[in-house]
């Protein structure tokens, strides 16, 4: 909910949101506790690249997430409950104080497993007291912020997720962190065009229920004609841009992007390789033969872009995504509750994976919203100091939960990045 929301409560509704919110605080802390179930102590503390965090990391920095922003705001003789957590444990909030550098968290081996377990049961104590006891105007000041924890933990589901998929593929063994994702017998679904004719539009969230600062505020828009594919880019497609010489080929790249795949020697999306003539991909379950119906996963926006150029079409902008979504819409792929961590095979819906399976780049660079100001505070560093160098994408992916996702949300990341859940969706001026 937004603060406006929560000023906005009748009193007598304060009891049922609490109740509400009490229950989604024990089932979204409950399911990261079940996402480090499979791990071995061991590979709690696995971290195989800069931009990745230990799974340990992740279950004690949530943990401090409440700490800080809630129970020392509310606790009238708050004492933290490890002064050194709010350095290792800290992300990126400089009003907070420096924080241990990201690319170094697989050193910290102390406190223990045991002991960042204990940690988070203790501050699970106090949130409940603080959801029965705190008097009203506490509630209305700090119930927001609880619930941005709420959505900040189930974004570190999703990053937890990830990270231990690139750790594990970075095993000579890629061994499992669950079952293998089962095959789809459906084909390749057709791909359609889905026309939409120019005018003023409006976008971003509109007041109702949760949103993220960035998401606002809700602002009018013009837009040219423009088509939109109903469905992901699919392996197979993807696979004929490789074997028409697609990374061989400056024309199709932008220049960073070309700079980017000759230095790392890419070839492929993220996970793929060749295995006796054969292109596999390494999923959470293990690795598998590339299966050609399926979304391609994993790939950069450089090579997002560089593709759509070669299939004579584009990216869409963000706001041509969100107007295409909140028409077309209709099957949801896979999230996080499905257990599978793989995208699905596409139905024949017209609006097939606008939400779940992957994030879906767009064309548009990671900026404000006109008229938008990020909120005072600490909490002021969750989004708007990240809006330089950044690419937005829309929709979840299969690591995502479910109620966390919505057509206004803006993901975002590097150009460069890959280890995330991203796929492709087409556009082409109308």
């Amino acid at each position: 909910m937004t603060t406006e929301a929560a000023e906005a409560t009748p009193h007598e509704a304060i009891g049922g949101q609490r109740e509400a919110v009490a229950r989604r605080y024990e089932a979204i802390r409950r399911q990261t506790e079940r996402l480090g179930a499979p791990l071995s102590v061991e590979d709690m503390l696995l971290q195989s690249a800069p931009e990745t965090s230990p799974p340990k990391w992740h279950i004690a920095h949530t943990t401090w997430f409440f700490e800080t922003f809630v129970l020392a705001e509310w606790e009238e003789e708050h004492e933290p409950v490890d002064p050194l957590y709010a350095h290792i444990f800290n992300s990126y909030y400089n009003q907070i104080g420096a924080q241990w550098p990201k690319e170094r968290r697989h050193l910290i081996s102390r406190p223990s497993l045991a002991q960042v377990h204990a940690y988070r049961r203790d501050v699970d104590r106090r949130i409940r007291a603080f959801l029965a006891e705190a008097e009203e105007s506490a509630w209305r000041r700090l119930g927001p912020i609880l619930e941005t924890g709420l959505q900040h933990e189930q974004q570190h589901q999703e990053l937890f997720l990830m990270d231990v998929k690139h750790a594990f593929a970075t095993h000579p063994a890629r061994p499992g962190y669950g079952p293998l994702p089962p095959p789809s017998a459906a084909p390749q679904p057709t791909l359609q065009w889905h026309r939409f004719e120019p005018g003023l539009t409006e976008i971003g969230h509109d007041g109702d229920g949760f949103c993220y600062d960035n998401e606002q505020p809700r602002h009018r828009t013009y837009l040219a004609p423009f088509e939109i594919a109903s469905r992901l880019v699919t392996n197979a497609e993807y696979l004929a841009f490789i074997e028409d010489g697609g990374y061989e080929r400056p024309e199709l790249w932008l220049d960073e992007g070309w700079q980017t795949i000759r230095g790392r020697g890419q070839r492929a999306p993220l996970y793929w390789h060749r295995r006796d003539g054969e292109w596999w991909t390494t999923t959470l379950g293990g690795d598998i033969r590339v299966r050609p119906a399926e979304p391609v996963a994993h790939v950069t926006y450089f090579e997002a872009d560089a593709f759509a150029r070669w299939a004579g079409a584009r990216l869409p902008s963000e706001a041509e995504w969100e107007v295409a979504a909140r028409e077309l819409a209709r099957g949801e792929g896979a999230f996080l509750e499905s257990g599978r961590y793989h995208p699905r095979v596409a139905d024949e819906s017209p609006g097939a994976q606008f939400l779940g399976d992957l994030w879906e780049w767009t064309a548009s660079p990671y900026v404000a919203y006109p008229g938008y100001a990020p909120p005072a505070g600490a909490l002021g560093e969750y989004n708007g100091k990240f809006m330089c160098n950044q690419f937005v994408l829309r929709g979840g992916c299969c690591a995502t939960p479910r109620s966390h996702t919505r057509v206004t949300y803006r993901n975002f990341f590097p150009p460069g990045a890959q280890w995330m859940f991203s796929g492709i969706r087409l556009a082409r001026d109308g």
